[in-house]
């Protein structure tokens, strides 16, 4: 069998930058295959057509990944104004001035001088990102399971 629109797709995978950092070692990651969009599209493309036992190794830039290093999205802050138990590493649930709806997450990255930096950046923005592995298996389901298995993801998505 092999992978070809709606079919459940468990992937064998490692994530490292282009320049051979390593950031994930062998994680299963499980998608719906089909445009779905559950994972990247150029990966989703290079697995079209594969096998289990199969093994892909697909370059994705920054771009196409989880975006570019955005400057506007790092901001500092007086410690008066957030919460007394900050520390390094925390999320705060946060705002961008221009569209105050979204809400958006912001991790603490320094404190300094009264000051923290906060980064509203996904940690691998900025890396062009490379993902190899294995196909460990491939599972045909039908229409309806598709259906099932988008809304649910869509459910997540919105809570």
């Amino acid at each position: 069998m092999t992978i070809t629109k709606n079919t459940i797709v468990t992937l064998d995978c490692r994530l490292s930058e282009t320049s051979g950092n390593l950031l994930e070692d062998s994680q299963e990651l499980i998608y719906l295959h089909g445009g779905y969009g559950q994972i990247f599209k150029p990966l989703e493309e290079a697995l079209e057509g594969k096998k289990v036992g199969d093994t892909f190794r697909v370059e994705i830039p920054a771009a196409e990944a989880f975006g570019e290093f955005d400057a506007n999205l790092v901001l500092t802050e007086s410690l008066d104004e957030l919460p007394e138990e900050i520390k390094v590493g925390m999320e705060i649930d946060g705002y961008i001035e221009e569209n105050p709806d979204d809400t958006v997450l912001y991790v603490v990255t320094a404190i300094a001088d009264g000051h923290a930096t906060l980064d509203a950046n996904h940690p691998l923005a900025g890396k062009n990102l490379v993902f190899e592995g294995r196909v460990e298996e491939i599972v045909e389901v039908s229409e309806e399971a598709v259906q099932e298995i988008l809304e649910h993801a869509h459910d997540e998505d919105h809570h």
